[in-house]
């Protein structure tokens, strides 16, 4: 009795997530009229040139490392 109420909760459990994650699946697709707006400099990784420079030319000053970006090690001579 016991056994065949853990297995139908097993079950249960299984067929909900199994439920769950196919209503992930359901993706819409982007509209050409939508590209426009993810094409947008904002939405790249790298979207105001002049702040990545900043942000590099800090990063750089800190390991004080020539192209500390790029180059293994740092200005304290670890390798």
């Amino acid at each position: 009795m016991k056994k065949s109420l853990i297995r139908k909760s097993v079950y249960t459990i299984l067929s909900i997530i199994t439920l769950t994650l196919s209503g992930c699946s359901l993706g819409t697709t982007v509209q050409p009229w939508e590209k426009q707006t993810l094409a947008r400099p904002e939405m790249t990784f790298e979207g105001d040139k002049l702040d990545t420079a900043y942000t590099e030319h800090i990063y750089s000053s800190k390991e004080a490392a020539s192209g500390g970006s790029g180059v293994g090690g740092g200005g304290c001579g670890c390798n």
